[in-house]
């Protein structure tokens, strides 16, 4: 993921460390998953809820809606949106071709959430170099 990240204030950093702290929950299956695609995804659904909750409570506390930080939220939607639509409502048994599907949707996933960390831990300064 190609930019920089530069918090406006120490709201925003703060915002920021909190989202780079969410995001650092798992994309893959839980460990009590059921084999389903359904439920692979659902944890997509948490991720997002969690992050948004992050840039609400920034722009409660009067954040810009401009800042650096909305703009990565908002790019994990696009991101995750598809693969959920794709796959959230299927609860077909995994077959080997499907499950291959499924693992390389998620870990495009997992790159972009790679991508917007390493923005947040460049940008707040505490990233090792």
């Amino acid at each position: 993921m190609a930019g920089q990240w530069v918090p406006r204030d120490h709201d925003e950093l703060t915002a920021g460390r909190r989202l780079w702290l969410e995001l650092g929950s798992s994309v893959w299956p839980r460990p009590d998953w059921d084999g389903s695609p359904g439920e692979a995804v659902r944890g997509l659904q948490d991720l997002l809820a969690a992050c948004d909750e992050v840039l609400d409570g920034y722009l409660a506390a009067g954040g810009s809606d401009e800042a650096g930080l909305a703009a990565l939220v908002r790019s994990l939607h696009p991101a995750a949106g598809w693969i959920r639509e794709l796959w959230q409502d299927d609860t077909t048994p995994l077959d080997a071709e499907r499950m291959a599907l499924l693992h390389n949707d998620l870990a495009g996933f997992a790159d972009h959430v790679h991508g917007v960390r390493s923005l947040l831990a460049e940008g707040g300064g505490w990233a090792s170099p």
